[in-house]
């Protein structure tokens, strides 16, 4: 049976929108304690890469597909919707940087971690861990008057039930003004696009048959619209990873 027709939560016509975006720039090693459990280096600025805009899995259209070979890990995020044309941002423009966000959503920034240590300690590019078609699950669009401050929320993710993440982006390292500024100084951020602003710590593997719950709650209270609940499933592609 199809899970996916049991409950799980469907795309609002609204949601399809996300796959418009031009480009989906992650924000990397944003939270000090999940720097410290994958022992990487604490930036001394936004460290950021991207991922493709095929990635993107909207809520109800399946499950994450784990290729063959790959450890899967979760990593939860909330996302900014770009709203208008952002280049060289003032990071002192505080009141600026959230009037550039159209609308926030929830995502999951599914890792081949396996395949990221390799390219970490080989200094290859982080395409391929970060790219499979469905290792980006993201929820409804969540009305921005939901969420009146981005850095006081709470992010949650469970595996089965079971809580994994639950932090608040209070711990950012960097807030929306600094990532803001730091991404269009190098590349110009265009209406649609979307920003993954880091993940807190508690990452870690999900398997097949494992289902993944995650949302965003504001002053305790859950958003509907950010609810996000995926299964994970064995992918049948032609991928099977290999030592580079």
């Amino acid at each position: 049976m199809n899970v996916f027709r049991r409950g799980f939560a469907m795309a609002s016509s609204s949601t399809s929108t996300l796959r418009q975006a031009r480009k989906v720039v992650c924000i990397g090693r944003n939270y000090a304690d999940h720097i410290a459990e994958l022992n990487s280096a604490r930036p001394k600025q936004p460290f950021y890469f991207l991922k493709p805009t095929t990635s993107i899995l909207l809520p109800g259209e399946g499950p994450v597909k784990r290729p063959k070979g790959v450890e899967l890990s979760y990593e939860v995020e909330l996302a900014l919707i770009i709203g208008k044309t952002i280049k060289d941002f003032p990071v002192e423009d505080e009141a600026g940087a959230i009037d550039a966000i159209e609308s926030y959503a929830l995502g999951i920034d599914m890792t081949a971690r396996n395949v990221q240590w390799e390219a970490k300690k080989k200094g290859l590019p982080w395409s391929i861990n970060k790219g499979f078609d469905t290792f980006l699950p993201m929820s409804n669009i969540i009305p921005k008057s939901a969420i009146p401050d981005p850095h006081s929320i709470e992010l949650y993710l469970s595996v089965n039930n079971e809580i994994r993440q639950n932090d608040s982006t209070n711990l950012f390292l960097f807030k929306v003004p600094q990532m803001l500024s730091a991404i269009s100084q190098v590349m110009t951020l265009e209406k649609g696009d979307i920003v993954l602003t880091g993940t807190p710590k508690g990452v870690g593997p999900v398997l097949p048959g494992e289902v993944m719950r995650a949302g965003i709650k504001v002053n305790g209270k859950e958003i509907e619209e950010s609810k996000i609940e995926v299964a994970v499933e064995e992918s049948t592609g032609a991928y099977v990873y290999a030592e580079t």
